[in-house]
């Protein structure tokens, strides 16, 4: 059962989709900053999304698994959720709490440096997503 589970298209998927890309995020985090914290991680921002390459992946495995399917639509929408949420609702909450905690800051009051997780690009979504897309197809057709 257990290989079964591990040689499974769409699980492989959503594990080589998801988890490379946060592998890449932390790799870009590595040679930007030259450190490594333990909240990069399960950071939320940086290149690339790893919530879109997960949803694109998905959406995309389950499309070449059972073509135009009930399946694929409910996925095809879940990725649409979050790749707007990513860049939209995500990244505007964090641009106003970063501004409130400069406004705060002004203010003389010592406060403990928070870690922002500002959502994500634009470009960080596409690349996330193009990075999905690729591990789903490479996976259905060389696996």
């Amino acid at each position: 059962m257990l290989r079964e589970l591990l040689t499974h298209p769409l699980f492989l998927t959503i594990l080589i989709a998801g988890g490379g890309a946060q592998l890449l995020k932390i790799l870009f985090f590595l040679v930007r900053y030259k450190r490594l914290h333990t909240l990069d991680l399960v950071a939320t921002g940086g290149m690339p999304s790893s919530h879109a390459a997960l949803a694109v992946g998905l959406a995309v495995s389950v499309y070449l698994g059972e073509g135009l399917s009930t399946a694929f639509f409910i996925t095809l929408a879940l990725a649409s959720i979050v790749l707007t949420d990513a860049m939209g609702v995500r990244r505007t909450a964090g641009q106003e709490g970063l501004l409130l905690h400069q406004l705060i800051r002004k203010t003389g009051l010592k406060l403990r440096e928070p870690h922002y997780a500002l959502g994500h690009t634009p470009a960080q979504v596409i690349v996330g997503a193009v990075f999905g897309f690729a591990v789903a197809v490479l996976i259905y057709f060389f696996l």
